[in-house]
């Protein structure tokens, strides 16, 4: 059977056991969802009454709820308006396909620092408005007050705040409900993985290190795809966090400073990546079918 052919085969099987057969409604479902609990949630913190010392761990805690309000609610909602089974496993918490596929999503993002380190260097030619400059130095500004250490329980609350808490609500959002659709949009999962990627850069608003952030989205995608799970892209996605808050809390001029990159570094990061890529791929059972066609809960196509 044309390969053609079976993809809308198995798209035609999949649309069946959904509440929302078409990929380009729940794309709109998706993306109300999105604008709606990003203004819900703002609309929110902004209610809420400060405390009298609320100070910096204060602004903490609303950076917690905006990571759960602005990106996993969404998902999860999509999930559940979506999907007749239950919303964790159509948004992919299940088990890896094969246990190695945590060590190599880790290692893959790890060691794409300095592609990506070289990949900021080109985005930093290209010419932007005046606005995303500003937008951008502030939130460094701020990420830098976040990041302002005084003991280790602090290291360790930054740790929670900025890398494990977004690492789980983004990838519920980017990878386990976007990427899911657009990859039934676009008939193709690694179109529907670069899109996600590029949407995942732009959405932070931090458009001199777009570049960067785009290619370690399309990494999560793809550890996310390949290993059929979203533990492996949530783990890489933790520790590639974990990694810069531990670096900055002890070097915090890298915030502001751009380390040169050389490019016999970045290529042989690169290759390293691609290599990583490939062994994912090759072990990989996952397939159009094994993802979309069989939503019930009793089938997930992967290992339990």
């Amino acid at each position: 059977m044309p390969n053609g052919q079976r993809i809308d085969n198995d798209r035609a099987t999949m649309n069946q056991r959904l509440k929302i057969p078409s990929p380009w409604a729940q794309l709109g479902l998706f993306m109300t969802l999105l604008g709606g609990c990003y203004v819900f949630t703002l609309l929110l913190l902004g209610w809420m009454p400060t405390p009298a010392r609320g100070g910096i761990g204060w602004e903490k805690f609303q950076q917690m709820l905006a990571s759960a309000g602005i990106f996993a609610l969404p998902g999860f909602l999509f999930a559940i308006m979506t999907s007749h089974r239950n919303a964790p496993g159509f948004l992919g918490f299940r088990k890896a396909q094969i246990p190695a596929f945590y060590a190599i999503g880790v290692l893959l993002l790890l060691l794409s620092f300095p592609f990506e380190g070289w990949l900021g260097q080109l985005n930093r030619h290209i010419p932007l408005s005046h606005w995303m400059v500003s937008a951008e130095k502030e939130a460094n500004e701020k990420m830098g007050d976040f990041l302002r250490t005084n003991s280790a329980l602090d290291i360790v609350i930054n740790v929670i705040v900025i890398a494990a808490i977004p690492a789980v609500c983004e990838e519920i959002c980017f990878r386990g409900a976007l990427q899911r659709i657009l990859i039934q949009c676009f008939n193709s999962p690694w179109a529907g993985i670069i899109f996600t990627g590029a949407f995942f850069s732009a959405f932070h608003l931090q458009f001199q290190g777009f570049l960067p952030r785009m290619f370690m989205g399309i990494l999560l995608g793809a550890a996310y795809w390949y290993s059929g799970s979203l533990w492996v892209s949530i783990l890489a996605h933790f520790f590639t966090n974990a990694a810069q808050v531990i670096a900055v809390s002890y070097y915090p001029k890298m915030i502001d400073e751009d380390p040169y990159v050389p490019v016999y570094w970045a290529l042989l990061s690169l290759v390293i990546v691609v290599g990583l890529l490939s062994v994912l791929r090759r072990r990989s059972r996952t397939s159009y079918a094994e993802v979309y066609a069989n939503n019930d809960n009793h089938y997930s196509g992967f290992p339990e």
